[in-house]
């Protein structure tokens, strides 16, 4: 038989262009896989650093699995009627070629899914910050399969699928305001407060242990968001250009907002401030850039940054344990985004993707209605999220040997060494300040009987005693002062 007797697949009507674009956007959304790692990690104490990197990656991996067999189907099939969720007609990506997505005619089924997927990833990715330095990696793996089939899957179900109920009933969630940051947010929150508080000699003087590493990943975020918000056009048209002009509006304006806000209470330049904030603004931004004119996208921003700051004192008033701040930042903020869109949703953006010319705006078209809708899928979703949440975490925690939080003990020692046995810095801290640990000034002779024994070198926030042996002095203060100025007054000298 000739290759020419083999039917061929008609895949013209799709333009290249939209076809390249999304998967190159895609591949921009799966880089935030590694933003959001280093950001957990650098916002974590050092003991438990690589533990959230590894949590973020192997969750990517699960979720992964789990879209492929179970997720796409039950998020998107077309066949499913019930609003609610998707049946397993696509079981296994089954017949899902080259027919027009269900989201958008612009590009072909099996483009659409890969894409969905990198969503799905993100979001688990985001959920799985709840474990921060007490959460076991083993249980939540299991959740974050169970979390994608019950709770992931039925928010994209409503919001996306043509036969979901938000969607049939004219909800406005552009790019996962619902799905992706009420559900990793509220979930996140649901998941944390079954865990329970950190102990707390764990809380006093916390601070994150590599603002470096918080300010890569979120830069890393920003970019890859471009392709999230950007994407969610599913072609290459100027409602993907306007949600990234919105997208870096919301971001710019939410991180000056949030920064001059803690700067009226530290008098400092907060970096951490400044990129939680432009979280912030991204996260408002991904269900409304879509929607709204770029004034409006500044507007945004600006409550946006306010309002999630002051957001994340809800934890104290909770007694919720959420230490990455993922209700105030990503639950509040989708909040605020799906509520703007009941408020400045323009048709005029809506329909320069040339497909949705039929889709009413908000307010300030005088589509009141809108805001009520968009309240209501808001108080749905919330609802929704952190009761399953909370439940399959209980029920998860239930299961011999799948209890979700490490021990006292190991909550002290650090995640690292008892659930990786590996560490994201494999070095020796001394104290702050240099002048905390020596004597300046004096000779030689004397400072060197000063130097620190064994008892004030760490690593991690653990004593260090396979390094140099219990009892025995540490490294002579003539090798210490080999290094340079900067590394001393750092306080930080590595094992040579």
């Amino acid at each position: 038989m000739t290759l020419s007797a083999f039917p061929t697949r008609d895949t013209s009507q799709f333009d290249r262009g939209d076809v390249s674009f999304i998967i190159v956007a895609g591949a921009m959304v799966a880089f935030m896989i590694p933003g959001l790692a280093f950001l957990y990690s650098g916002l974590a104490r050092r003991k438990s650093a690589l533990s959230l990197i590894w949590a973020v990656t192997a969750s990517n991996a699960v979720c992964i699995f789990q879209w492929y067999f179970l997720g796409y189907s039950l998020a998107f099939s077309p066949t499913a009627t019930n609003g609610f969720i998707g049946n397993l007609a696509n079981f296994g990506l089954i017949n899902v070629l080259d027919d027009p997505s269900p989201g958008s005619p612009l590009i072909p089924a099996l483009l659409y899914s890969f894409y969905q997927m990198e969503f799905a990833c993100v979001t688990v990715g985001i959920l799985v910050g709840g474990i921060a330095e007490r959460g076991r990696v083993l249980p939540a793996m299991v959740l974050t399969f169970l979390w994608m089939t019950f709770v992931y899957c039925p928010l994209a179900c409503w919001a996306w699928n043509i036969n979901g109920w938000g969607f049939k009933w004219g909800v406005l969630d552009y790019a996962g305001g619902g799905p992706v940051e009420i559900g990793s947010g509220v979930g996140g929150l649901a998941y944390a407060w079954v865990l329970g508080r950190r102990q707390e000699k764990e809380l006093l003087n916390y601070r994150p242990h590599n603002v470096s590493m918080v300010n890569l990943g979120t830069l890393i975020l920003w970019f890859g968001w471009l392709g999230f918000n950007g994407g969610s056009a599913f072609g290459a048209n100027l409602r993907a250009v306007m949600a990234i002009w919105n997208s870096m509006l919301a971001a710019a304006f939410g991180g000056i907002i949030w920064c001059l806000l803690d700067y009226r209470l530290e008098r400092k330049y907060s970096m951490v401030g400044f990129c939680s904030g432009t979280i912030a603004g991204l996260v408002a931004a991904t269900p409304a850039s879509g929607f709204i004119q770029p004034w409006a996208a500044i507007i945004m921003g600006i409550f946006t940054g306010a309002i999630c700051n002051y957001a994340t004192k809800l934890k104290f008033f909770f007694k919720v344990d959420d230490a990455l701040d993922l209700f105030a930042e990503h639950a509040i903020g989708g909040v605020i985004g799906l509520l703007a869109n009941g408020l400045f949703a323009s048709h005029n953006v809506i329909a320069l993707d040339g497909v949705n010319t039929n889709v009413n705006g908000g307010w300030v078209e005088s589509n009141h209605k809108q805001l009520y809708i968009q309240f209501v899928y808001v108080c749905a979703t919330c609802t929704y999220t952190f009761v399953a949440t909370a439940a399959l975490a209980k029920a998860i925690d239930l299961i011999p040997g799948l209890h979700l939080r490490t021990t006292p003990e190991g909550e002290s020692i650090g995640l690292d060494e008892v659930e990786i046995g590996e560490f994201a810095h494999d070095y020796i801290e001394v104290q702050r300040d240099y002048t905390d640990w020596t004597a300046v000034g004096k000779p030689m002779g004397d400072q060197a009987s000063e130097v620190p024994t064994t008892d004030t070198y760490t690593h991690g926030d653990r004593q260090d005693r396979e390094v140099h042996g219990k009892g025995r002095e540490s490294p002579p203060l003539d090798l210490i002062l080999e290094k340079s100025v900067d590394e001393v007054v750092s306080g930080v000298i590595e094992v040579r």
